[in-house]
């Protein structure tokens, strides 16, 4: 309980002395009893008596006496007093910056950051972004001595990254350590796999340092290196997350202790493991998996390696183990599982549901096994082929092409092809990226025309250029890169015909429609969004003002509809398609096309018509774009929901009916 009068005497007495510093002090040390017992307000003018100092005067009055919690109240003060002209803070988003200007009388505070200066803040704002930077912050380093900087980062990378972690709390994933040291110009995103690799083995030596398997969890720093002493023990046969007894076993093996481990150490060890992959049982295939590899690998019996193993296999956990393992841990899980030669053939017939780090994992440790090859072989000569296997075959095709088992490299490269169209997802879509990634080198290209005879570089050649489900930029640019690499391909050149073009209409329908939508966008919509800006003008300083900027925001979209419909209107004409034949397939015809799964009818009218329920599709739809100046008898593609495309023929051309012309006309009331 704090004695009111005394301290209101005593808050007198730093007012004569002009002393805010001893009453601020005097306050801070009975912050939390004050906070029960006292006003605000008594305390905001206390504070005022002490001094004349204006900007300390602002601090005062900006820190919410009475407004806010008294202890927030106080943490903005001590904040602010620490803002100094010229010292350093740190803001999450621009990193280091330098107080120019302490603005006593509108309450601002101006930073200068590399990337934005003279950033105001109120001091509110101020409170709630910036921090005081610490001397030993890597960014602090940077600024005052850059000498020092560079040869750290140059020569030292393990100390370097130590240094960002400790900036930055001690604790950082290896996601967000990368992310931080490319957003502050560290190291390049190119360059950073080779910096980590290096940085990595520094770190690795340093037994104050945790690095984790997974990049999701925290490298940690500790003040001291654990000395695995009976203090670790018992604080180890107490730990129940799983998780954490599998990285403490890891981290005790690694350090070389297990061997040299006496049996009342290795017995508790067994015990926590046994513990923790019963845990995972049912609730983590990879867990469950990483605790089996370790448990095996430490020499323990109990479980037995064939009961973890018949659990991995039912119900095909390991395959859902392999998708959440990390990389460099499938390999082990693999090998674990793979001890004999029936348990490697169930292996090769899982390729097909794998994840390509596992196909790599199999194919890398059991390659020299005839059968291994046999079973590659088998599922490449299968009208699809499993998507990780061909990526693999096709992307590191010159350790495989002694395998005598394979079928040739031109089937290789079909079912790349293949893979390559249409629009995938999953792990598939993850192989599709990187086989457009192959065909787009000149490298691998270079390499593939290198192996194929003349004969298979203008089948190979063929086959890509009928491709048309890919991406067209990347289609086009791949085959001029092939006829370069080899002239004699532009004999094999289809020659692509030039599409007719069509005037650019719609129906008066459509036309009146937009124009409507048009009026209400510049008589309704911006004038309403003036009356918001205007509005928000009045929540003070435009800088840190949100509402503000949302109303910007929205009148710069506003402007960009305004004038791409202001565009299309004069580009756009209305028509109701009298002039369309049923020669062939225009604007202003319906059509019946055959299809593999029976008869379909659409008609096509203008670029903004549509209608589904009436079989209605605009000219600049693909399913239009692909039968425009089609005749009956021709053959067009089709894409189904997935995006692939079937083939299709058209069957009939019709004018069009009374209902749809009906349909096209200018409704009621609407004016154009």
């Amino acid at each position: 309980m704090v004695d009111n009068e005394a301290l209101v005497k005593q808050l007198s007495e730093f007012a004569e002395k002009r002393d805010f510093e001893g009453a601020f002090n005097l306050v801070r040390g009975k912050q939390t009893e004050l906070a029960k017992d006292i006003k605000p307000a008594v305390i905001k003018d206390a504070f005022k008596k002490t001094t004349g100092d204006r900007l300390l005067l602002s601090f005062i009055d900006g820190c919410g006496f009475g407004e806010l919690p008294f202890d927030k109240s106080m943490v903005m003060l001590e904040k602010l007093l620490s803002f100094q002209q010229g010292s350093l803070v740190i803001n999450d988003t621009w990193g280091v910056g330098k107080v120019v200007k302490l603005d006593y009388f509108y309450k601002r505070i101006t930073v200068d950051f590399k990337t934005r200066r003279g950033h105001q803040f109120t001091y509110a704002a101020a409170c709630d972004m910036l921090e005081s930077a610490p001397e030993d912050h890597v960014l602090v380093l940077q600024i005052r001595d850059r000498a020092a900087f560079d040869a750290l980062l140059k020569d030292k990378p393990g100390d370097f990254l130590k240094l960002v972690i400790k900036s930055n709390g001690s604790s950082m994933t290896m996601i967000r350590l990368e992310d931080y040291c490319v957003r502050n110009g560290f190291v390049k995103s190119v360059n950073w796999k080779k910096y980590w690799d290096a940085a990595r083995v520094e770190l690795k030596q340093d037994k104050c340092v945790v690095i984790p398997v997974k990049k999701t969890d925290p490298i940690e720093i500790r003040q001291a290196a654990e000395d695995y002493g009976n203090a670790w023990l018992t604080e180890f046969c107490h730990m129940t997350d799983p998780k954490l007894i599998l990285a403490s076993v890891r981290e005790y093996e690694a350090q070389g202790l297990f061997k040299t481990a006496n049996e009342t150490v290795k017995a508790s060890i067994e015990e926590r493991l046994v513990f923790a992959i019963t845990a995972a049982r049912s609730v983590d295939d990879a867990l469950y998996a990483r605790l089996a590899v370790l448990i095996v690998h430490l020499g323990f019996a109990n479980p037995a390696a064939g009961v973890m193993r018949d659990y991995l296999w039912d119900r095909k956990r390991y395959i859902k183990a392999a998708a959440t393992l990390p990389a460099r841990e499938v390999g082990a899980m693999i090998g674990f599982l793979g001890v004999d030669d029936a348990s490697k053939a169930k292996l090769y017939a899982a390729v097909p549901e794998f994840c390509y780090t596992a196909v790599l994992e199999i194919v890398t440790q059991f390659g020299k096994d005839e059968n291994c090859r046999k079973a590659m072989a088998g599922l490449m000569i299968q009208p699809k082929a499993p998507a990780t296997l061909t990526t693999l075959m096709v992307g590191k095709y010159e350790q495989f092409k002694d395998w005598v088992e394979l079928p040739g490299l031109i089937t290789l490269l079909t079912h790349a092809i293949a893979l390559g169209e249409g629009r995938q997802g999953g792990e598939t879509l993850k192989m599709q990226n990187l086989i457009r990634k192959l065909f787009a080198s000149k490298e691998w290209l270079t390499k593939v025309f290198g192996w194929l005879t003349a004969e298979e570089q203008a089948l190979f050649f063929e086959r890509f250029q009928a491709s048309i489900a890919w991406d067209p930029s990347t289609h086009h640019t791949t085959v001029v890169r092939m006829t370069a690499l080899v002239p004699e391909l532009k004999d094999h050149l289809v020659k692509v015909e030039k599409k007719k073009e069509y005037a650019r209409l719609t129906s008066f329908r459509s036309f009146g429609l937009r124009k409507q939508e048009y009026l209400k966008l510049i008589n309704e919509d911006m004038p309403a969004n003036v009356k918001k800006i205007e509005f928000a003008k009045g929540f003070g300083d435009l800088s840190e003002n949100a509402e503000y900027q949302y109303a910007k925001d929205e009148q710069r979209a506003l402007m960009q509809k305004q004038t791409l419909m202001q565009a299309d209107l004069e580009a756009v004409k209305p028509a109701d398609f009298a002039d369309a034949t049923t020669d062939e397939v225009m604007p202003g015809v319906t059509v019946v096309v055959e299809t593999k799964d029976g008869e379909k009818t659409w008609t096509i009218l203008g670029e903004w018509d549509n209608d589904l329920d009436r079989g209605i599709i605009s000219s600049k739809t693909r399913v239009a774009e692909n039968m425009l100046g089609k005749k009956v008898g021709d053959g067009f593609e089709i894409p189904d929901a997935d995006g692939n495309l079937a083939f299709a023929t058209i069957k009939e051309i019709r004018a069009l009916t009374d209902d749809i012309r009906e349909w096209m006309k200018l409704p009621a009331g609407v004016l154009i």
